[in-house]
């Protein structure tokens, strides 16, 4: 049998250890041969492939990236597209699909898969942490140490020139990446998009930091929002899913403070740096284990199954179940953080 492989999303370290792990096992073990999509879900649809095969993927497990390539591609907003799809599978005999991605990839693997009858299996791939079915993604644990790092770096400079310095991270509407690096690196304020923040009291935190001759460190998710006001935008353009672009948060939250406190405040968006370079030990681990587990449910014909992490077991778990909701920060797991506040 002939197995594609697509990545789709945004990229995240550990792509390539997934692509990896499936390739060597299932071409070891089974005899499959591979085939890669290039560029997400635009790769079945216009039939752009590229040979996957045991020296194709040697060398890639410490890469970022992948060297797939991807987009954020909606198959359902093109015209035909379901049949391109099918037409382009027949076209290079590919019995099994393998979607690595997040949870709009994972969505079109889910109604290709249902209602369409293509064969898919899902492997959780975001570094929002944001999927439900699974306890982690990969990638996660590589932009939280990113995100921590930077957040080490900042109290020395903040310190130096007693200044606030608010520091914005992704996770769209989810603060799992906020929560847990800005634990981590000791920030003395954390916002998440779960909880509407009050900016007055923010401000007291801050001012009671200065009492103590503490320059105070501020983590804001990109998606969190004030009581009295809406999410930060860059823009109104949405993606092919409808999604709007985040960011923007940070520098409001920065001036905010500036002129309610009359503190000088400054802002770092630490931006794509969290998706990219080398993934760590952690996602190389999970990532591998999710593409040897992801082609064993290709040979067991598991398809519309995602493969998911519960304690240290890898499961399978309909990808429906996988994109039903957002996995959120729970408010008490929140609540946890408010004893490093002010």
């Amino acid at each position: 049998m002939r197995v594609g492989v697509l990545t789709g999303g945004g990229d995240c370290p550990g792509l390539n250890a997934v692509i990896r792990a499936a390739v060597r096992k299932g071409t070891q073990e089974y005899g499959y041969d591979f085939i890669g999509f290039r560029d997400g879900w635009r790769g079945p649809l216009e039939g752009n492939t590229v040979p996957l095969d045991i020296p194709a993927v040697r060398g890639i497990l410490p890469r970022g990236g992948t060297v797939l390539g991807s987009s954020r591609t909606n198959p359902f907003k093109e015209e035909d597209g379901v049949r391109r799809i099918k037409e382009n599978l027949a076209k290079y005999e590919v019995g099994a699909l393998i979607a690595i991605g997040g949870e709009d990839t994972l969505g079109v693997a889910t109604r290709l898969s249902g209602d369409y009858d293509v064969p898919c299996v899902g492997v959780p791939k975001t570094i929002d942490n944001d999927l439900s079915a699974t306890d982690y993604t990969f990638g996660f644990d590589t932009a939280v140490g990113v995100a921590t790092e930077a957040i080490d770096r900042l109290h020395t400079t903040a310190e130096s020139h007693m200044r606030v310095l608010v520091v914005e991270v992704m996770g769209r509407h989810a603060g799992w990446i906020a929560l847990h690096s800005g634990l981590a690196g000791g920030a003395n304020v954390i916002l998440i998009p779960e909880q509407r923040f009050d900016i007055g009291e923010v401000c007291g935190w801050i001012e009671s930091r200065f009492k103590v001759r503490y320059a105070p460190i501020v983590v804001v998710a990109e998606g969190a929002m004030p009581k009295d006001g809406q999410m930060v935008l860059k823009d109104d353009s949405t993606d092919s899913f409808g999604h709007v672009r985040l960011s923007g948060v940070g520098e409001w939250l920065a001036k905010e403070i500036e002129s309610r406190t009359g503190k000088e405040a400054r802002t770092t968006v630490l931006g794509h740096t969290q998706r990219g370079g080398t993934p760590s030990a952690f996602d190389r681990w999970l990532a591998t284990r999710f593409g040897l587990h992801a082609i064993e449910a290709v040979r067991d014909g598991d398809f519309g199954k995602m493969v998911a992490l519960r304690g240290t077991d890898i499961v399978r778990v309909p990808i429906a179940e996988a994109t039903a909701k957002l996995k959120t920060v729970d408010p008490a797991l929140y609540s946890e953080a408010g004893v490093f506040f002010g």
